[in-house]
């Protein structure tokens, strides 16, 4: 059905919405460690928790979800389209995205 689609944003238009203060959220679906070594400021919501930890995922502003690589986080919007939310874009490419359009000095290894 077309209503499972999963909406991308690239992370410069991520970038940009974060410049300019618009209302977001920001969702980081890699794991705890992961986060720890290197993140953009999102909330840390490990897939795993996903489906427990909903509640705190906003439904009345755009939210944004990222991983490393953006097949992880193609995955949690998918999870959270089955719980009812319409709001949720992919960062495209994830982390290794946001080093390659945003910021060249992220260090990922």
């Amino acid at each position: 059905s077309g209503g499972d689609e999963v909406k991308e944003i690239t992370p410069s238009e991520v970038n940009r919405l974060l410049v300019t203060g618009a209302e977001i959220q920001i969702i980081d679906v890699r794991e705890p460690f992961e986060y720890e070594l290197i993140n953009i400021g999102g909330l840390n919501l490990p897939l795993s928790m996903l489906e427990k930890k909903a509640g705190i995922i906003k439904k009345e502003i755009p939210v944004v979800i990222h991983c490393r690589s953006g097949q992880r986080s193609t995955q949690a919007i998918r999870q959270l389209q089955q719980l009812g939310f319409t709001n949720l874009m992919n960062m495209r490419g994830g982390l290794i995205g946001w080093q390659k359009e945003v910021d060249r000095g992220l260090r990922l290894d």
